[in-house]
């Protein structure tokens, strides 16, 4: 406050409050990484449009280029779940050029959503909550929230350091191109505000939209997102986090002995009536009055439903009870009982999902319950070494039982043997009819091979979208088409993938 304002102000009035300004330190190279963050911005806009593919890739890959460049390699020492996290993000970015099954790629989208910024806060320099702790999830999110919104000014500190030559002509570049941004969107709306304006800028108009528009939008919107990331990255470059407190409320065992118990209980009674059913045979159903294919079709989805509810009840028993005295040894049994009866279920259901399969053949819901079924298997057997060892640490292992299936799941051509089962079972005589448009329309490119050996001169009627409506088309006409859609996806980088280009190669 100079002389002036100080003689303005009443006497015996309140001083007004100075607020610090915050303070960026400068990073190297910081013009250059502030322009490769504006790159990737762009390329974000870009990948961001349907039908996903080998762009999505790119932009992961390009995410950590230009992350490694803001943090250094050094970053990836620090800590060994960031090196793993980074081989499994590539991994499944790679999916979307190499695969083009559209429930897959909104699932892994929806998967590295999560798993790359915890992998970014993860290179951070300061101290984290170890990644097995579920509470980590909190303190990452809280880091990149912090990092996107409040070092906004971060990218204009950036673009300021330096000489002053050089800032002067990025001033000179980036007022021109928002100038033309701004011309590119008011003349338009102009033009539609004034009938002889229109007509005087008729071709200024036209020509605006044709080669500039579209770019100049997307344009806009890397701008707005680059002072955001760039902040983020600021962040993870100068800023950690510090672990929070962790305080874990226990109650009394014999609360959780008599839940485990209680469901116990339930379980052998189920399991003892189910067997009845498995080795009764249709005779005992049918004394009953129940068949034996609505017996074995029915059922599944609830099994594995409870097993959920009761890998829950295990693991909330085993953490929440207070470790001492009879009832404690109680829980430990009681939930070693109930992992035993769950994985029995998961057997149980299992097989009457085989019966279905065999009855109405493979479909890709059906081939993923039986991976969901493997890894509920699978966390059982996790939670039972909880059981035996109740000091470790029950996320340690299920966590990366969850990713490396996941991951396993991607590698398998789920789409092609789908198709393979359900031709089979026509040409074998096993089912009277292929459901065609749900493998040529509901899954990916992968099917084709498999329908090519189905009488193509047979006609169908299928709804091959909003768009088009339902179509009554040849076999060999649909086909044709499908592959006509794989090379229209091959023709943009940003929706190539393999199995469009291996699909559009048969054509």
């Amino acid at each position: 406050m100079d002389y002036m304002e100080k003689a303005l102000l009443p006497e015996g009035a309140a001083k007004p409050v100075q607020i610090p300004r915050k303070i960026y330190e400068a990073i190297p190279h910081g013009r250059f990484l502030l322009a490769g963050t504006l790159a990737l911005c762009l390329l974000a806009v870009n990948a961001a449009e349907w039908p996903w593919g080998m762009g999505d890739t790119a932009l992961v890959f390009a995410w950590y280029a230009l992350l490694l460049s803001f943090l250094g390699r050094e970053a990836l020492a620090r800590r060994r779940e960031s090196r793993v996290l980074l081989v499994y993000n590539l991994l499944l970015a790679a999916s979307f050029a190499l695969t083009s099954n559209p429930w897959f790629r909104v699932w892994n989208f929806l998967a590295l959503a999560v798993l790359v910024p915890l992998q970014a806060a993860s290179m951070a320099a300061g101290d984290l909550l170890p990644w097995w702790r579920p509470a980590m999830a909190g303190e990452r999110l809280g880091l990149m929230c912090r990092g996107v919104f409040c070092h906004l000014g971060a990218a204009p500190a950036a673009l300021s350091a330096g000489r002053e030559k050089t800032r002067l002509r990025l001033t000179v570049v980036l007022g021109a191109a928002a100038a033309l941004a701004l011309v590119s969107i008011l003349l338009p709306v102009l033009a539609s505000a004034d009938a002889l304006f229109a007509a005087a800028t008729r071709g200024l108009t036209e020509f605006i939209r044709l080669h500039f528009a579209r770019g100049l939008w997307k344009l806009f919107w890397a701008l707005v997102l680059t002072p955001f990331l760039f902040g983020l990255l600021y962040c993870l470059r100068r800023e950690g986090a510090k672990p929070r407190t962790h305080t874990l409320y226990t109650v009394d065992s014999a609360l959780f002995a008599i839940v485990l118990g209680a469901l116990d209980t339930l379980y052998l009674l189920f399991l003892a009536v189910q067997s009845a059913g498995l080795f009764g045979g249709a005779e005992y159903l049918a004394q009953r009055g129940i068949s034996y294919a609505e017996w074995a079709r029915s059922g599944f989805f609830q099994m594995v439903g409870v097993t959920i509810v009761n890998l829950a009840a295990v693991m909330a028993a085993l953490t929440f009870s207070q470790r001492e005295g009879r009832a404690w040894r109680a829980v430990r049994a009681l939930a070693a009982a109930l992992v035993g009866e769950s994985l029995v279920l998961l057997a149980s259901a299992a097989w009457r999902m085989t019966l279905y399969v065999s009855a109405y053949g493979l479909s890709f819901k059906r081939f993923l319950t039986y991976w969901g079924m493997g890894m509920m298997a699978l966390f059982f057997l996790a939670a039972l070494w909880k059981v035996q060892k109740p000091d470790r640490s029950f996320c340690r292992r299920a966590l990366p039982l969850a990713l490396a299936g996941w991951l396993a799941i991607n590698c398998v051509p789920v789409d092609y043997l789908v198709a393979k089962d359900q031709v089979d079972r026509y040409l074998a005589g096993q089912c009277g009819t292929v459901d065609v448009e749900y493998l040529l329309y509901d899954l990916s490119y992968d099917t084709l091979p498999q329908l090519e050996r189905l009488d193509g001169e047979r006609v169908y009627t299928v709804y091959a979208g909003y768009a088009r409506g339902r179509l009554t088309r040849r076999l060999t006409d649909l086909l044709a088409e499908r592959r006509a859609e794989a090379r229209a996806d091959c023709a943009d980088w940003r929706s190539w993938s393999l199995s469009a280009c291996l699909t559009a190669g048969r054509g």
